[in-house]
């Protein structure tokens, strides 16, 4: 199933809503329009119906997978019963992030990336990064969703795509063994981890994570597609700019396989559903790596076969802000 996060108008303004994304037909299905509609067949007044509707499918993605496998459950039965009578055309949709995870965790999954960017910045792969999955904790607020447009700080000149999977936590998990992480997860979607690459060389100076250089932006999206329907170790992926082909790798090159990197993130730390984990990017999946960049009005177009494509335009730079002055050595 294919289950993504749109705005509709409400009563009091917009509002975010569950939705079962039927590509294929060109529309998708508001769930809480379908089990509201499924609920007055069986007799419930209108006012309950509304109510338990809204209870089962809220706005937000995590709280929906936090309910377990009742939540498929239940969007399964609303579309066999009232799908048609809830349903929207795909094109002109305001989508929003495809998740709105309590946490957020983009890790370097990728062997080919990591030679790649080392070897275009004049070093080489950390010794480390042969021994963890390292991980760095992004912005929950900065996430955006397809077809958004992307702020250009106004502290960068130099902005870069980053092509990725988004692996969304389906139930809570702590110390976790890699045999036991494979079923936390409950579906994958396309993680676009935009990067002001020049003030990110700047702060990890510092032996910092990233902050300006990732927090602007995150795309998450269009939507998310359960694993019943992928093979992890076969996704075809593809970034183009402008219609251009720029990247392309397989999910199956990862170093660190997901099953992995859920058991280290949840070694000493609480996974809960709706987490969401960037795998990092595939290899050649990034200016960076390619010696080229991004410019101001750029649609990018990151897909994945089984999922989708998210797409996003990138604004003209800011202008303003407040600049540190560097202090006295």
């Amino acid at each position: 199933m294919k289950l993504g996060r749109i705005s509709r108008e409400g009563i009091d303004g917009p509002e975010a809503r569950l939705v079962a994304v039927l590509p294929e037909q060109g529309r998708v299905v508001d769930l809480r329009a379908a089990e509201r509609l499924r609920l007055i067949g069986r007799h419930a007044s209108p006012e309950a119906a509304a109510r338990l509707a809204a209870a089962t499918f809220p706005g937000s993605m995590a709280s929906a997978i936090g309910a377990g496998p009742i939540f498929l459950e239940m969007a399964t039965e609303a579309l066999a019963r009232c799908g048609d009578d809830a349903s929207l055309e795909l094109e002109g949709l305001t989508w929003l992030p495809a998740v709105d995870p309590p946490v957020v965790r983009d890790c370097m999954a990728f062997k080919e990336h990591l030679s790649n960017a080392a070897a275009r910045l004049g070093h080489e792969v950390h010794p480390t990064a042969y021994e963890l999955p390292a991980y760095y904790k992004a912005s929950q607020s900065s996430l955006i969703g397809h077809e958004a447009v992307v702020p250009w700080p106004p502290y960068t000149s130099w902005m870069d795509y980053e092509l990725e999977l988004g692996f969304v936590i389906g139930r809570s998990g702590r110390n976790l063994m890699p045999e036991q992480a494979a079923a936390h997860l409950f579906g994958v979607t396309i993680y676009n981890d935009f990067s002001a690459r020049d003030i990110q060389g700047r702060e990890m100076q510092l032996n910092l994570g990233p902050a300006k250089g990732k927090d602007f932006a995150t795309a998450v999206g269009p939507w998310v597609t359960t694993l019943d329907e992928l093979d992890l170790t076969d996704l075809d992926m593809r970034a183009r700019v402008n219609g251009e082909e720029w990247s392309r790798g397989n999910a199956g090159s990862i170093w660190w396989s997901p099953a992995e990197l859920i058991a280290y993130l949840s070694w000493g730390e609480n996974l809960q559903p709706g987490d969401l984990i960037g795998s990092g990017t595939v290899g050649r999946g990034c200016g960076l790596e390619l010696g080229r960049r991004l410019q101001p009005g750029d649609v990018i177009e990151l897909e994945v076969s089984g999922i989708g494509v998210l797409r996003n335009r990138l604004a003209h730079p800011e202008a303003g802000g407040w600049q540190p002055t560097p202090r006295s050595r």
